[in-house]
């Protein structure tokens, strides 16, 4: 039986160095064709030129379906892309030489270099005609990534944040609005110069000039699907992070990584425990299982026992308690590489979809600056009682337990002090310095209702 269980793991693993050994080819085609999708499109309802929703041959519904099949063809380019780097990657550091020689990875001859290299040649050209910098697309872009706000409920304008309400108003590297520092056309920073007039009445004339402006319609719709689109893709991305993960850990768990965890480790002859804690424990459910059975015979409750009957229920009891702890070790190991498996989930899912960052980025901003003082100061007060406040320790500890339990590991109340006793103040200086640094310098007013809502 266990050569057999070798057998069919030495299977498995040639199986699978086979489809891991076809991945960068595999994932180059399937880039080339979401490019050749996107070139198709342009040919057919573009005459070969850029998709871009500057055209009144379709109606607003058709331009919709166009843009949701370009936004699908260029996320699919771009996350095989990604992994065709990064199979690349790991083939250039690795010797194959042995692999090459036996046949099963054959060397590529001048021609299908050449032929790689003309497929990453055209998907490039196809997916920099739809990057942020030169989009005028379905999706308007502000340049440099920066984000535009107007008026209206963003509250990052007027009196709140400090900043005045011009539309041309963008954020820069380096700021105080989630990471960007407001500047102007010409870069000149507002928080570090004082202009003649107070910059509440010069958005009061740029308002006016706006609202005489006859373009200011189309900018104003041209505003709000952008921001449409925006938090459209912010929300889609937060759900992708949330609900992919959690997949991954539920479906690995139970397709893939019970069934070799339980062909490897064999509940009968295992150990039941995996940590001495486990085992305490079981004995600590024992030992009150059998003085519950005295207790109740002393006083009547249930009739009187002989020993060798006691034993035998013990027993019993014993052998139950080993299966249930045995279950509960064999889950722990499942659990472990279940989570490896989604916490890789969730890397893949940042480090594709790197426009799903700005737009969440920039929708937190939104959310987050766009509150008045009071809901600020009081979000602030909630999050710093909570995680750094006096009972914050008591809700560290019961989470690292649930942690160190979910993974099968011994709770280190040695580790588990430490960590409370470095980490919440780690998390108030971080709080502190935000607030000194950033909304001390956009929205002075919050700081100072935080203040007084905190004494």
């Amino acid at each position: 039986m266990r050569t057999s269980l070798f057998t069919t793991l030495n299977r498995y693993i040639q199986t699978a160095k086979r489809w891991y050994e076809g991945t960068p080819e595999r994932a180059l085609d399937q880039a080339y064709d979401a490019a050749l999708m996107i070139r198709a499109i342009e040919d057919e309802h573009f005459d070969g030129g850029k998709i871009t929703s500057n055209t009144t041959r379709y109606s607003q519904n058709t331009l919709a379906c166009l843009q949701a099949d370009l936004n699908n063809y260029l996320k699919i380019a771009e996350l095989r892309l990604t992994e065709f780097r990064a199979s690349r990657f790991l083939f250039n550091t690795t010797d194959f030489s042995a692999s090459v020689r036996s046949g099963s990875y054959p060397a590529r001859t001048r021609e299908q270099i050449e032929e790689i290299l003309e497929k990453l040649k055209f998907i490039d050209q196809v997916i920099d005609r739809y990057k942020p910098q030169n989009s005028t697309s379905l999706v308007p872009v502000t340049p440099d990534n920066s984000v535009s706000f107007s008026d209206g409920n963003n509250a990052l304008v007027n009196g709140q944040m400090g900043i005045g309400s011009d539309p041309n108003q963008t954020y820069a590297p380096g700021s105080a609005a989630g990471g960007r520092t407001p500047k102007r056309g010409g870069g000149e920073m507002i928080l570090d110069k004082t202009g003649v007039l107070p910059r509440s009445i010069l958005g009061t004339l740029n308002r006016i000039k706006r609202d005489l402006d006859p373009n200011s319609e189309q900018e104003v719709v041209q505003n709000f699907r952008s921001s449409k689109n925006k938090t459209a893709t912010a929300i889609r991305f937060l759900l992708l992070l949330i609900i992919v993960p959690l997949l991954t850990q539920q479906i690995a768990k139970n397709v893939f990584v019970s069934q070799i965890v339980d062909r490897v480790r064999n509940v009968e002859t295992a150990e039941p425990f995996i940590n001495y804690e486990l085992e305490e424990e079981a004995l600590r459910e024992l030992h009150t299982f059998e003085e519950r059975l005295r207790f109740n015979s002393l006083i009547g409750r249930a009739p009187k026992i002989e020993a060798e009957e006691l034993e035998a229920l013990v027993e019993e009891k014993a052998k139950e308690i080993a299966e249930e702890y045995s279950r509960q070790s064999a889950n722990a190991i499942k659990n472990v590489f279940a989570d490896i498996l989604s916490l890789a989930a969730f890397a893949i899912v940042i480090v594709t979809n790197r426009r799903g960052i700005e737009a969440l980025k920039s929708f937190m901003d939104d959310v987050v600056y766009g509150l008045s003082d009071s809901a600020k100061a009081f979000i602030i007060i909630l999050f710093t009682d909570i995680f750094v406040g006096f009972h914050s320790p008591h809700g560290w500890e019961v989470l690292l337990d649930g942690v160190a339990k979910h993974l099968g590991l011994p709770a280190n109340h040695a580790f588990i002090f430490l960590f409370i006793a470095t980490f919440p103040v780690i998390l108030d200086t971080i709080f502190k310095y935000w607030i000194f640094r950033y909304l001390n310098r956009i929205s002075p007013s919050a700081v100072a209702t935080y203040k007084e809502m905190n004494e």
